[in-house]
C-alpha cells in the first residue's frame, strides 16, 4: 500500500470519527449553552453571584450533559431502546470517575459517554436481533424491559470499573498538557493545525473530541475557558471573505459579501471553505489569522463560559465570560485583519481568477465534506443542471424537509429561504429541516439534500420524493423547484394544448426588444413567475438590463417592442390580447436551459 493511500485512509478515519462525535454532541449543544449561562451568571465570579443557584453548575456538568450525550449516542445506533441503554451505561462511567469514588475532583465524562452510549445501543441491538423472534407470545414486554435492565446493569459495571477511571486518567493527562502549553504561551500554535483541519472537515474530531471536553473541565475549575475560542473564532474566515470582496473577480467577488453575513452572523463557517480551496496559498492566511487571534485571546485574557455553536459572533459574545469582552472582540478583529492582509496580495497576484475556478473549488469542498461523512461523490460540474430527481405536483406534497448530516446550519437557512419564497407564491405547507438519520419513511414528503447526501437520504426514506441541490443557499435553485412543482400541478390539471403554428419558431431573432413579459392565468402564476426569474437571472449574467416581468394576460403590452414568452397553454390567449407583440414559444416555462439559447436571439 502506498504512503498516499495510507494517508488518505487515515484522513478518512479521522473525518468519520469527527462526524460521529459531532452527531452526538451537536443535538445537545443547547444544554451546554444553558449550563454555560448558569455558570456565567451564578458562580462566585459571575455576573449575578447566587450561592443556591450555583449548585446547579456541578450536577449539570457531571451528570446531565454526559447522560444526554450517552442517550443520543445510543439513539443513533438503535433508537429509543439504544438511547435508554446508552444512558444507563454512561451513568456507570460518571459515578466511577466522580469525587465520591475517587476522592479527587470529578472529571466531566463526555468522552466516556461518547464510548458507552453507542456501545449500549449496539449491545441491545444485537440482543434483539438474536432473540426477538424467539420470545414466547405474551412475554414481549417482560423480555424487552428486562433485557435493557440486565444489559444496562452489565455496562454500568464496565463503565464504573473500566471506562470511567481510564477516561478520567487520560483526560487529566491531556488537561495537564494543555495547562503546560497555556502557561508557556504556546497555545496559538494549535491553530497551525486547527485552521487547515476546518477546511478539510477534520474540525469535528478536534472540537468535540478534545477541545469541548477539556474546555468543560477548565470551566469546572475556573468558570471559563479559552479553548472554546480556538475553533469557533470567525476572524480568519472573515478576513478571507473581505479580501475577495475588495480584490476578487468574477463570481467569487460577487458572492463574497453575502457569504460574510452567513459566516460572521450566521456562524456557518463552511461558506468560506471554497474560497480557500480556490487558492491553496490562502491556507497561510487562515493559519496566520488563527494564530494571531489566539495570541490576542491569551494576552487579553479572553475566554468563554461554554461552547459557542454555531461559530457566530452573536453566539460567541453570548457565551463570553464576565470581563472578557474586550479580549474576545480584540482577538476576532486581529484575526480578521491579519487574515485579510495576508490574503489580499495572494488574491491580487492572481489575475486569472474566473468563475470556473470558483465553481471547481466549490466542488472540491463538497467532495471534502462528503469524505468527512464517510461517503463518496461522483464528479459533478457545478454549472450543470441544478436540480435532480422527479418533483411531484404541489397538491401531492404535504411537507418539504431539508436534510443534512446534523440537521442544523446551512439546511436551516435553506429551509428559511424556501419558506419565504413559497409564502410569496401563496403556498401553505410545512417546510422544515432535520438530520438525515431522523427522516421518516413516508410518502407525500419532498426531501431536499445536497448532492453528496441524496443517496443516503433515499436509503433512510425511500417512500419520499427526493431532489438534490448543489448549495442550500442558492435561491435560484428554489425558484426552479417551486416552478417544477407548479408545472407538474398544471400538467395534471389540464391536457397540453397543441402548439400554435403561428408561434415564433426557435430560429427567429427578436429585434428592438424593450420589455419581456411572461403571462399567466390568475389561478396558476407560479410557472410564469419562475420563468421570469430564470430569464432575468440569465440576462443579468449576460450584462443586459432588460425588464422581465410575469403578468396576468390583461396586463400584456400590445406593441412590437414587447417580447412575450409563452408555452402551449398560454400562447392562444396571449396572442388575442397582444397580437402586435413578438412571441417566443417554449416547451416548458420552468426549464432554464432554453433561456440560454434565447439570449442569442434578443437584440
Amino acid at each position: 500500500m502506498s504512503e498516499k493511500t495510507k494517508d488518505s485512509g487515515l484522513k478518512a478515519s479521522v473525518q468519520k470519527l469527527g462526524s460521529y462525535l459531532s452527531s452526538m454532541v451537536m443535538p445537545n449543544i443547547g444544554s451546554f449553552i444553558a449550563w454555560g449561562i448558569i455558570t456565567a451568571l451564578f458562580i462566585p465570579d459571575g455576573w449575578m453571584p447566587n450561592e443556591a443557584l450555583a449548585n446547579l453548575v456541578g450536577p449539570m456538568r457531571d451528570y446531565l450533559l454526559p447522560i444526554l450525550i450517552g442517550y443520543t449516542g445510543g439513539s443513533m445506533v438503535y433508537g429509543q431502546r439504544g438511547a435508554v441503554t446508552g444512558a444507563i451505561a454512561t451513568m456507570g462511567a460518571v459515578v466511577g470517575a466522580s469525587e465520591i469514588v475517587t476522592g479527587q475532583a470529578t472529571v466531566p465524562m463526555f468522552i466516556g459517554a461518547m464510548v458507552l452510549g453507542p456501545l449500549g445501543g449496539w449491545a441491545i441491538k444485537k440482543f434483539d436481533e438474536k432473540f426477538q423472534d424467539k420470545i414466547p407470545s405474551g412475554f414481549e414486554m417482560l423480555v424487552n424491559n428486562f433485557s435493557i435492565g440486565i444489559i444496562g446493569f452489565l455496562l454500568v459495571l464496565v463503565g464504573f470499573y473500566a471506562v470511567g477511571p481510564f477516561v478520567s486518567g487520560m483526560t487529566t493527562i491531556f488537561a495537564t498538557g494543555v495547562d503546560w502549553i497555556i502557561q508557556r504561551r504556546l497555545l496559538p500554535l494549535a491553530n497551525v493545525f486547527i485552521e487547515p483541519a476546518k477546511i478539510l472537515f477534520l474540525n469535528n474530531a478536534l472540537n468535540h473530541g478534545i477541545l469541548t471536553p477539556l474546555g468543560s473541565q477548565q470551566v469546572a475549575e475556573t468558570g471559563r475557558s479559552i479553548l472554546y475560542l480556538l475553533e469557533a473564532n470567525p476572524g480568519p474566515g472573515l478576513g478571507i471573505l473581505l479580501a475577495f470582496t475588495v480584490f476578487g473577480k468574477g463570481s467569487a467577488r460577487s458572492s463574497a459579501p453575502g457569504a460574510i453575513i452567513i459566516h460572521f452572523l450566521g456562524g456557518i463557517h463552511e461558506i468560506y471553505f471554497p474560497y480557500v480551496m480556490m487558492k491553496p496559498l490562502l491556507f497561510l492566511a487562515v493559519i496566520a489569522g488563527g494564530v494571531s487571534g489566539t495570541l490576542t485571546f491569551q494576552l487579553l485574557n479572553a475566554a468563554l463560559t461554554g461552547p459557542a455553536s454555531p461559530g457566530s459572533i452573536i453566539a460567541i459574545l453570548g457565551m463570553t465570560a464576565p470581563g472578557a469582552y474586550i479580549g474576545v472582540i480584540g482577538g476576532v478583529l486581529v484575526a480578521t485583519l491579519v487574515s485579510f492582509l495576508v490574503a489580499a496580495p495572494i488574491i491580487k497576484m492572481d489575475r486569472e481568477q474566473d468563475q470556473d475556478n470558483f465553481e471547481e473549488s466549490q466542488a472540491a469542498a463538497k467532495v471534502a465534506k462528503a469524505d468527512s461523512k464517510g461517503q463518496s461523490t461522483k464528479d459533478t460540474n457545478a454549472g450543470s443542471a441544478s436540480v435532480e430527481g422527479e418533483i411531484p405536483a404541489t397538491e401531492d406534497i404535504n411537507s418539504i424537509i431539508f436534510a443534512c448530516d446534523a440537521g442544523m446550519g446551512s439546511s436551516a437557512m435553506g429551509a428559511s429561504l424556501l419558506r419565504k419564497k413559497a409564502k410569496k407564491l401563496g403556498y401553505d405547507m410545512s417546510i422544515t429541516n432535520t438530520a438525515i438519520s431522523k427522516l421518516e419513511n413516508q410518502a407525500g414528503v419532498l426531501v431536499i439534500t445536497q448532492e453528496e447526501l441524496t443517496d443516503r437520504a433515499k436509503r433512510q426514506a425511500p417512500l419520499a420524493s427526493h431532489v438534490s441541490v448543489g448549495n442550500f443557499l442558492d435561491g435560484d435553485r428554489y425558484d426552479e423547484i417551486l416552478g417544477k412543482m407548479q408545472a407538474a400541478s398544471e400538467e395534471e390539471a389540464s391536457p397540453v394544448a397543441p402548439t400554435s403554428p403561428a408561434a415564433t419558431t426557435t430560429d427567429d431573432v427578436h429585434v428592438d426588444v424593450q420589455l419581456i413579459q411572461v403571462p399567466f392565468h390568475e389561478d396558476k402564476p407560479s410557472a410564469s413567475v419562475m420563468a421570469a426569474s430564470n430569464l432575468r437571472n440569465e440576462l443579468k449574467k449576460a450584462g443586459s438590463n432588460l425588464v422581465v416581468e410575469a403578468v396576468p394576460f390583461a396586463q400584456l403590452q400590445n406593441n412590437p417592442q414587447t417580447l412575450i414568452i409563452v408555452d402551449a397553454d398560454t400562447v392562444h390567449p396571449a396572442k388575442e390580447v397582444a397580437p402586435e407583440a413578438q412571441f417566443e414559444e417554449v416547451s416548458k416555462l420552468y426549464e432554464q436551459n432554453q433561456y440560454n439559447k434565447l439570449l442569442n436571439k434578443v437584440n
